[in-house]
């Protein structure tokens, strides 16, 4: 067992993150007939209303980014279940589609009922988390939602569209939640994304056919200017040589250049007292003059900017920095559980 120290009066039973084994569970289901991963950390593997009686309060659930690949997430689910004094379980779902599905399941289901038009798009991506949501979580337990990139969008469509969702907060982590094709890094990968994206298919699908070994060479030659680099990271980026898998990730990609344009204040608003926003100093895809922005319409809001110099991909190499600030920023809302 790990060793736990006795916590200060009236703070949330927490600890630091631990570089102990934690329960981690892996499933690659179909939802809304596609391929998705799920890392579900903590002994809990079903959280639906005819599970025992014994079920949790609250569920911390991952909304990632684009890759939205469950396995960038691992370190960091690991991390805030420790942080979290292993009360809570604290899941991640990939992306539809984004995820390299295991031998013998195909991408899509082979079935003629087809549950939604368009699961791989950007608002596919909205319904298929509140699709499993609906099916996999007792609608009596509380939810954290920790968003990411295009997953904070992602996240404010799901509290706009199904308000009955018991959100205790939403953790937005680098925000891509307006202006996308107008950030720096958009204005770059909009015409390649938008126009010339089916040029890269062939490139990947003769890279697919490398061994696995020389495919993660690729990758840690492509990540060597990193200092530290998560292992799991390196692993899961050899997913991004299957031609379906990238297919999926440049479609979503190039509807989010073409979607997040304007910011939506009015769930903004709605919502203020439940969202904590996090904007990078040196973020490309969501620059400081955004977040300038953003604070300037909503003084009374939780908007931070980061003071540690974190890259917008923080699962690369700071997930366990990410993971404790989190647990820190939510030990309020935890004790008054």
């Amino acid at each position: 067992m790990l060793g736990i120290a006795e916590p200060a009066k009236g703070e949330a039973n927490m600890r630091s993150v631990s570089e102990e084994p934690v329960p981690l569970h892996e499933e690659f289901i179909y939802c809304c007939g596609a391929a998705t991963h799920v890392l579900k950390c903590g002994p809990w593997k079903d959280l639906s209303k005819d599970e025992s009686k014994n079920l949790p309060r609250l569920l911390f659930m991952i909304i990632p980014g684009n890759p939205g690949l469950a396995g960038y997430y691992r370190t960091f689910i690991k991390a805030l279940y420790c942080g979290l004094n292993q009360q809570y379980p604290v899941w991640v779902v990939s992306h539809a589609g984004h995820c390299k599905p295991p031998s013998g399941m195909e991408m899509i289901e082979d079935t003629d009922i087809k549950e939604l038009e368009d699961v791989f798009g950007l608002n596919g991506q909205v319904e298929h988390k509140l699709n499993f949501l609906k099916k996999n979580v007792s609608k009596d337990i509380k939810l954290v939602l920790i968003a990411h990139s295009i997953g904070c969008y992602i996240t404010l469509e799901m509290m706009k569209r199904a308000s009955e969702l018991q959100v205790l907060r939403s953790v937005l982590l680098f925000p891509t939640i307006e202006r996308m094709a107008q950030s720096p890094q958009g204005k770059l990968m909009t015409p390649l994304l938008c126009k010339l994206r089916y040029a890269l298919y062939m490139p990947v699908y003769l890279l697919s056919f490398l061994p696995e070994g020389v495919k993660a060479s690729l990758v840690r030659f492509a990540l060597r200017g990193m200092k530290t680099c998560d292992e799991s990271s390196i692993t899961t980026s050899v997913n991004l040589f299957s031609v379906d898998c990238i297919a999926n990730i440049l479609y979503m990609a190039s509807q989010e250049m073409m979607k997040v344009v304007e910011r939506d204040s009015t769930t903004i608003k709605q919502n203020l007292k439940k969202l904590i926003f996090y904007y990078g100093t040196g973020d490309s895809w969501c620059p400081q003059n955004y977040y300038d922005e953003i604070k300037m319409d909503f003084p009374d809001g939780d908007i931070r900017l980061c003071e540690k110099g974190l890259r917008h991909a923080f699962v690369l190499d700071a997930s366990k920095e990410m993971a404790a600030m989190i647990t820190d920023w939510l030990r309020d809302d935890l004790t008054k559980l």
